[in-house]
């Protein structure tokens, strides 16, 4: 660009083209533009450097949008200022970022600034390249109002296409203020409740769009470990109401799929609200607490990595022994960290103290889905769904065809898990009770399995849903086969049925009618780049500086304000 050369004669498809050359060879020369005359037929611009004798002039062809120049005059003589960036409108940076943000939707501002300047060696205000990005992504995705104006519209779409689904929008106030939404296809519905662990994660995300909200989600795993979604929903404050609002939206939503509703083990960050509302809308489920949350919340307070794998091999205890003396380590280490750990149950975390078992899950998959949408979190709130629903076609064909080719009996990830049980299994030695029970040996232990019961005295049959090593041992003794034994939930038949039913996509939004006019909620985003608070290690230790009266001569307030009587 910095070599553009016009000449007489030369013809652009139309006015605006003809502008935006112009305007691109002034930024990359690094001289400030002036337009003389700028309409539908004419055009002149000149140099706006004193002295700089160069001009340019252009006219409409008849009978056709083409531009052509008709006169150039001089060249430059004002030379070059790499800092004059004032040229770059906010409209210009938008043309020049418009498909780098179509590709990368987390263009940082610093990344224009750095991009235009190598291209064009000008400067711009970081300002100024927020502001750009903030309309292209408008031109490019729509606006935040006309993201909650649709969402009406796209939730009757998601239930016309989708049979079986629940999709609600609720509002508050007479002016129709968006307040929340929930949404549950029903292919998600039909393979949780078919095919999926009878375990939910829950979790929420802060949106960072205009009027930003959070996004509470449903989460499961399906037989193979995998990321399931259940459901999923915005609210416009992350509280007691929502969670207790989510969570009956959810339950309505599983009445409509089956008849009876399974015991289910739920597993979240341990916030008071998400627990509570559990307790009131799932009375006969648990509620458990994600151990990788907790290990990151110990680690962030105490900032010890030995207490971090402390508290994993205390949570990973199959016997009371052995939690008691990982607790005990843990005490030994600091015993401020113990006293923090005594703010949540054992009940909620530790697996032997577990009321129902997890089937080997410690931790959430909340961070797993979050990751779906991580990139989406600035868009207008629409956007945001039409990418869980992308997603979420993409992930039921691609499992859907990868579970077509599979020949065990189950999910690879349980297969292998039997697998490596069955090479143990040989190695011991099995004693047979009775009819049921049975003594395995190892070399270094002796465990009690029960076939009939399912369960070992390891405790990791009953813990996980599939049979441990002591238990292929006893079942391979008398000739038992070890898949009848293994819960269902980890068959490949389980996960072929839970991705069995399609995600459908909806028409295109010009063929919409809109349902009902949806308000964005009045707590907005502040506008502008947010504010980053700094604390200076120099200032945090400095002595605070005490105030002194010059009436009184007493601490703690000034002489203007002293209510010393005057003498």
């Amino acid at each position: 660009m910095e070599d553009e050369i016009f000449f007489v004669g030369q013809e652009f498809p139309d006015v605006k083209a003809l502008r935006s050359a112009i305007k691109e060879a002034a930024i990359a020369q690094h001289f400030e533009l002036r337009i003389v005359k700028s309409d539908l037929i004419r055009y002149s611009a000149k140099c706006a450097s004193d002295g700089c004798p160069w001009r340019i002039r252009a006219v409409k062809l008849p009978n056709a949008p083409t531009f052509t120049i008709r006169s150039l005059e001089g060249t430059h003589t004002c030379g070059k200022n790499a800092q004059n960036g004032h040229q770059a409108s906010v409209d210009w940076i938008v043309n020049f970022i418009e498909e780098r943000l179509r590709d990368n939707i987390n263009y940082k501002p610093k990344d224009i600034l750095h991009d235009i300047y190598k291209q064009y060696g000008i400067t711009i205000p970081y300002k100024q390249a927020w502001r750009a990005k903030e309309r292209g992504l408008q031109a490019i995705y729509g606006s935040s109002e006309e993201g909650y104006c649709l969402l009406p519209t796209y939730c009757e779409q998601i239930k016309k296409t989708n049979p079986g689904s629940y999709a609600e929008v609720f509002t508050a106030g007479s002016e129709s203020r968006f307040q929340r939404f929930f949404i549950s296809f029903h292919a998600s519905l039909h393979g949780f409740v078919k095919g999926c662990l009878p375990v939910i994660c829950l979790g929420g995300i802060q949106l960072k769009s205009k009027y930003l909200g959070t996004l509470l989600s449903a989460t499961s795993f399906d037989a193979d470990g995998g990321v399931f979604l259940l459901a999923f929903g915005v609210v416009d404050e992350e509280n007691d109401d929502s969670w207790m609002w989510y969570l009956l939206e959810l339950r309505k939503a599983l009445e409509m799929s089956t008849e009876k509703i399974s015991p289910l083990t739920f597993l979240s960050d341990g916030q008071k609200s998400i627990a509570d509302a559990v307790k009131r809308t799932f009375s006969s489920s648990c509620h458990a607490i994600c151990v990788q949350y907790l290990s990151e919340s110990i680690s962030k307070e105490f900032k010890n990595s030995k207490l971090v794998q402390l508290l994993w091999k205390a949570a990973y205890s199959t016997s009371t022994t052995g939690f008691k003396e990982k607790m005990a380590e843990i005490e030994e280490v600091s015993s401020d960290a113990a006293a923090w750990l005594q703010q949540y149950p054992p009940s909620c975390w530790a697996l032997i103290h577990l009321d129902r078992t997890r089937y080997g899950h410690f931790s959430s998959n909340i961070n797993e889905f979050n990751k779906w949408i991580l990139e989406a979190r600035e868009l207008p709130i629409i956007q945001v769904i039409k990418r869980i629903h992308s997603k979420l076609m993409e992930e039921f064909e691609q499992r859907r065809s990868r579970s077509s080719t599979w020949s065990s009996t189950l999910a690879p990830s349980a297969e292998k898990r039997i697998m490596e049980a069955r090479t143990l299994a040989a190695k011991y030695k099995v004693l047979r009770s009775d009819e049921v029970e049975f003594e395995v040996l190892s070399a270094e232990r002796s465990d009690i399995v029960n076939i009939g019961s399912r369960t070992c005295s390891c405790r990791d049959w009953q813990l996980y849903g599939m049979p441990c090593s002591h238990a292929v041992a006893a079942l391979l003794s008398c000739k038992k086969d070890v898949y009848d034994f293994t819960e269902k939930y980890f068959t490949a038949a389980s996960y072929r049925e839970s991705y069995s039913k399609e995600v459908y996509p909806i028409s295109d939004k010009l063929e919409w009618s809109r349902a009902r006019l949806v308000r964005p909620p009045k707590c907005r985003r502040p506008p502008g780049r947010p504010e980053k608070k700094r604390l200076c290690v120099e200032d945090h230790n400095r002595e605070k500086h005490t105030v002194r009266c010059g009436k009184c001569n007493q601490t703690g307030h000034y002489k203007t304000t002293c209510k010393a009587e005057a003498v």
